[in-house]
């Protein structure tokens, strides 16, 4: 097994790890699923959950908590990666995208899945090296970083890959 492989690989005795990264919200849902070799990072799925603007807000919750639970049973990620909310105004928005973040981590919690949260300078400093990168600099180097012709789509799935990223070369170094 790869020396450079995380505790967490080790411990499930394999020579990688499926992580899934979530760029919450309750409009849309970015994820992004990569394994990692402790080396390279290989794209095995992208793209957002999305609910409909107008919808009872309890829907979109169910929604969003039913396509999660199926992104889990499709693709049975090792941890989970979650961006942490920042806001600095809107506090109903960033309490309803919290309520939509717990019921994504619930549903990893349900199934014993780990999840670490970072910060957006984290996740910038890990996949540009500079914390105050442009969101265009972020998802042209994700796009680099896993070697796919084009941006992923839409940027919230650029940003779930990105979250995943900043997880695996975090994991590496521990």
């Amino acid at each position: 097994m790869n020396n450079n492989l995380s505790n967490l690989a080790k411990e499930i005795n394999v020579e990688k790890i499926r992580i899934l990264g979530i760029d919450p919200g309750y409009a849309i849902v970015g994820f992004g699923i990569l394994d990692y070799d402790g080396i390279n990072f290989h794209p095995v799925e992208y793209g957002a959950v999305t609910t409909e603007a107008g919808t009872i807000f309890t829907e979109r919750l169910m929604a969003i908590h039913e396509d999660i639970e199926f992104i889990l049973d499709k693709f049975r990620p090792d941890c989970m990666a979650v961006e942490k909310l920042y806001f600095t105004t809107n506090q109903k928005t960033a309490i309803d995208v919290a309520q939509a973040r717990g019921v994504t981590i619930l549903s990893a919690a349900k199934r014993h899945i780990p999840v670490t949260e970072y910060t957006p300078l984290q996740v910038k400093m890990s996949v540009t090296g500079y914390g105050k990168a442009e969101k265009r600099q972020m998802m042209e180097m994700t796009r680099s970083l896993l070697g796919l012709a084009h941006i992923p789509k839409p940027d919230d799935a650029a940003d779930a890959l990105a979250v995943a990223i900043c997880h695996g070369h975090s994991v590496r170094w521990r």
